[in-house]
């Protein structure tokens, strides 16, 4: 299959279909995205238990004939400044997910951006987003020549100029190809590769 490139008229690249002309599979992306957004949660509460909490390695009277309950230490859970009886620990909220079905879901994300006409190839960086300082204003009026606000940038090269003129764009991203995800892929209106980069994608999912 071709696709047309944006940033010379009449050019046109082809891809593989096997990449890009899949089925869309909505429940294989509805699981890769839900695995993908588990795995970065924190899942940093914890409490410590009467073994975590410091101090109390000996024992606070002796056993027998003191008129007392007997104790053990003075960082049970029954005394003030003890640990916690059941203590919280960190969870693991991530959720296992096979290498065939993530990719198989990257490639339903690009087949269905291209059928809705969502991903914008440009032949190079210098195309139309090389920057000569990194300049917010610069970025903006290059996105709205090509008519794009909300667009993920996906390049193969660090581009320090486009990486900063970027940062201050709420609605633009720019991502390595080797850092792409489902949830980057699908946040954005607009996916915006460089020729470069899409080689690079079609290589790793066909």
């Amino acid at each position: 299959m071709s696709l047309s490139v944006a940033s010379a008229e009449g050019e046109a690249v082809q891809v593989s279909e096997a990449a890009f002309g899949r089925e869309f599979n909505e429940p294989l992306v509805h699981q890769a995205v839900v695995a993908w957004l588990a795995g970065a949660r924190s899942g940093s509460k914890a409490q410590k238990s009467r073994s975590d909490a410091r101090g109390g390695g000996r024992k606070p009277w002796r056993q027998k004939r003191t008129g007392r309950a007997r104790a053990g230490s003075i960082r049970s859970p029954i005394w003030v400044g003890g640990g916690r009886t059941f203590a919280a620990r960190p969870a693991d909220h991530s959720q296992k997910l096979n290498r065939k079905m993530y990719q198989g879901a990257i490639r339903c994300i690009f087949s269905e951006l291209v059928r809705q006409n969502r991903l914008v190839v440009i032949s190079s960086p210098s195309a139309s987003l090389s920057l000569d300082s990194p300049k917010t204003k610069l970025l903006a009026n290059r996105l709205k020549e090509l008519g794009i606000q909300d667009v993920l940038i996906l390049t193969v090269e660090s581009d320090r100029n486009l990486e900063l003129a970027a940062r201050n764009l709420p609605d633009v991203e720019v991502r390595n190809v080797a850092h792409i995800d489902p949830v980057c892929l699908l946040a954005h209106e607009k996916v915006l590769a460089t020729l470069p980069a899409l080689k690079v994608v079609e290589e790793r999912l066909s």
